[in-house]
Parts: structure tokens; C-alpha cells; sequence
């Protein structure tokens, strides 16, 4: 990890917090502004942030927007079409999924949630452009978060989001866009905060993500805080977890609760029994909908991102988190999923397999089953280590 010193880093809870911040940074832009994410909805949110890149390329400002084909598989004829006629350079990476043509390629997925303006503001996180609230009312808003950034971390930001950029428009028929011009000057200390800003693509960085979590669970000396939506990690981040409480280390999982995904909220159970037998504390998130990805050591490291520990974010998927160490923001980081624990989430008994009722037994085995072996098939050799 490259960490840097001298960063402003402010959390942001929910898109309650991330969205007027990105608006607002986005409006006060003056020359460009790069945006990543995994989905862009055309809801009242996606509306809202389109019309502000509009405003933005109206006035001058050069707009790369780049979204995921899977994700956003809907943009192209919703959105993408007003923006490029405002001057928006928008492109959808690896458009679509065909099963006709089935490529283990295409399973690579554009899943960071990015935003770097002028150089100078940031943004990383787990919240895509979409509503964040139950249209419904029954639920409370996806419980999410994002980092603001400010400062020389920007460097390394910007430096990532226009590589990407630029691979995605080679690839795109879109290619009259000029290049977008070589690295800024690094921006000057804005805090006091140690940061480093990590990838996960299939090129040079493909284990950074996982090495800094088992780093920094390795070292662990009292407590191990992790709350992530898509829990599924391989065997050494499980043994990892293990070892830490076998040295006496609190590890404290806060994991989905309800069933958005059939296939992996029931493959995810099939490692309860070994987690809880360990000592591991699980705790479910009852409220609405947990898409966090975000984790707490030692009350010291602290990690904000859009990377799941599952199969797909630690193999297949382009990521993006930014490791922190900074006492002030991971106890700020550990209230508040402290809060979320005590106010809204279940603990999971220890004896929770053995009152496990046969069908459900089975569904769970079933589905871990069925996903070691998509595993397989689109890991590269990795679904041994990985499940």
C-alpha cells in the first residue's frame, strides 16, 4: 500500500449524507470531473446527478462518466442518450451479459463507486447512483457508506479512474473524445489523516484489497469489526478470522439480514456453524437492506469501499476502497456500526446449525454448493483457495 499523509477524510452515512455532497461538489466543479459506478439508475436520484453533470458540461466542464453494462444495463436507452447530447463523455463498460455468447471475460465487472473532481475532492464508497429509500416505506434506506476525500490521495485517485477511463474508451467505438491530459499536480495537505487508496482489477493489483485486510487481520490485537454485504470469503480470510479470535481478539461481524440475493444469502449460512464454533460473533442487519463494505481494527484501520469479500469482488471485479489510519475516523467509523449493531441488528446463537431445520440445511449446502462451482468455472484456477 502507498499510504499519504495530510488528507481531509470525512464519512458519509447513506446516500442521505453522499448525495447532496456529490451534487454539490459536482456543481462547483470548474474543469473536470471523472465518475465510476456500478449502477445508474433512471430514478429521482439518477435524474438528479445527471442533470448536474449536464449543468457541468454545459458550462465547460469536461465530464467522463463510466458505468457498468451489467449493473446499468438500462442506461444506454434511459439516460446515456440526453447526456452525450449535453456534452457528457458517458461510456458503459463491458455492455450486457449473452448467454449465447458466453465469455468468462464478461464476468468482469466495473463494481467501483468513484468520483474525483478538479483533482482537488473525492469520493469512495459503496453507494451507487440510485434511491437508497424504500418506495414502499416498509424499509429503511440501504445502509451504506462513502468516503470524502481531500488532499494527496487525490493523486492516486485520479490516476486510477483516468487509466480506467482511457481502457474503456479504446475499447468503445466512442473514440473521436481527445485523451484526457497526463497527471495533475499532487493536491496540497487539506488534514491530518493517513490514507491509502487500493484497487482491485486483473492486471498488476488483483490480491491489494484481500493482502490489506489479511494484513491488518493478522495484526489485529482486540478487536475486528467488518460489516459487508456479500460475505463469502475464501479459506485463508476464514482462518485469518479464526486465528485472531483464537489470540483472544472480539471479531464482530455485521452481515445482511434480509434475502436480496437467494443464491448467496443462503450459501453464506453454510459458514455460520464454523464461524460461530470459532468464536466469530454474527450479527444480522434487520432494517432494510445492509450494503456496506466497510471494516474497523483495533479501533485504528479503518477501511470504506465498494469491495464485497466474495468470490466475485475478490476475483472478478474491478474495486475500489481507501484504507485509513487515523484513530478519530475509525472510532468514528466503529460508533456508528456499533449503532447499527445495537439498534437494528440480531445476534446469531452459537447453536444456530444445530437448530438449523433439515430444508434449510439443505438450501444452504445447495446454494454453496452451486456457487463453489460458478466459482470454478469463472475463477481461473482460484476456486479451490477462494470456497
Amino acid at each position: 500500500m502507498k499510504f499519504r499523509d495530510g488528507n481531509s477524510i470525512d464519512l458519509l452515512s447513506n446516500g442521505e449524507q453522499y448525495f447532496p455532497a456529490l451534487e454539490r461538489e459536482i456543481d462547483a466543479a470548474a474543469s473536470e470531473i471523472y465518475l465510476e459506478t456500478y449502477i445508474f439508475a433512471a430514478d429521482a436520484t439518477g435524474n438528479r446527478i445527471a442533470q448536474a453533470l449536464i449543468r457541468a458540461a454545459r458550462r465547460g466542464v469536461v465530464v467522463r462518466l463510466l458505468v457498468d453494462g451489467f449493473g446499468s444495463r438500462l442506461f444506454a436507452q434511459n439516460l446515456q442518450p440526453g447526456l452525450l447530447a449535453a456534452g457528457v463523455q458517458s461510456l458503459v463498460f463491458r455492455p450486457g451479459l449473452s448467454l449465447i455468447k458466453f465469455k468468462r471475460t464478461r464476468l468482469r465487472r466495473l463494481h467501483r463507486k468513484l468520483a474525483v473532481i478538479d483533482g482537488k475532492v473525492g469520493f469512495c464508497g459503496g453507494i451507487n447512483i440510485i434511491d437508497d429509500v424504500d418506495a414502499g416505506g416498509l424499509l429503511s434506506p440501504r445502509f451504506d457508506y462513502a468516503v470524502r476525500v481531500r488532499g494527496p490521495l487525490l493523486a492516486d485517485m485520479r490516476a486510477s479512474t483516468r487509466a480506467v477511463w482511457i481502457r474503456a474508451a479504446w475499447t468503445s467505438v466512442r473514440r473521436r473524445w481527445p485523451p484526457p491530459p497526463g497527471p495533475r499536480p499532487d493536491a496540497p495537505p487539506a488534514g491530518d489523516k493517513r490514507a491509502a487508496f487500493l484497487v482491485r482489477d486483473n492486471f498488476r493489483h488483483r490480491h491489494d484489497i484481500e493482502q490489506a485486510y489479511l494484513a491488518a487481520i493478522t495484526s489485529a490485537k482486540s478487536e475486528i469489526m467488518i460489516a459487508n454485504a456479500y460475505f463469502l470469503p475464501g479459506q485463508r480470510f476464514r482462518r485469518a478470522l479464526l486465528a485472531a479470535t483464537h489470540r483472544g481478539v472480539r471479531v464482530v461481524l455485521l452481515l445482511q439480514g434480509r434475502v436480496e440475493y437467494l443464491l448467496v444469502h443462503y450459501a453464506t449460512r453454510a459458514l455460520y456453524h464454523q464461524l460461530l464454533d470459532g468464536g466469530v460473533e454474527i450479527h444480522e442487519y434487520q432494517p432494510g437492506f445492509l450494503h456496506a463494505k466497510v471494516a474497523v481494527i483495533d479501533g485504528r484501520w479503518a477501511t470504506v469501499g465498494s469491495s464485497n469479500i466474495d468470490p466475485v469482488s475478490l476475483l472478478l471485479a474491478r474495486e475500489g476502497n481507501v484504507v485509513v489510519e487515523n484513530e478519530a475516523f475509525a472510532v468514528d467509523l466503529r460508533n456508528n456500526l456499533q449503532k447499527a449493531i445495537t439498534a437494528g441488528a440480531s445476534q446469531v446463537a452459537r447453536e444456530y446449525a444445530a437448530k438449523m431445520r433439515l430444508a434449510t440445511r439443505l438450501m444452504t449446502w445447495l446454494a454453496y454448493g452451486l456457487l463453489r462451482a460458478l466459482t470454478g468455472i469463472s475463477s481461473y484456477g482460484r476456486a479451490r483457495d477462494f470456497l
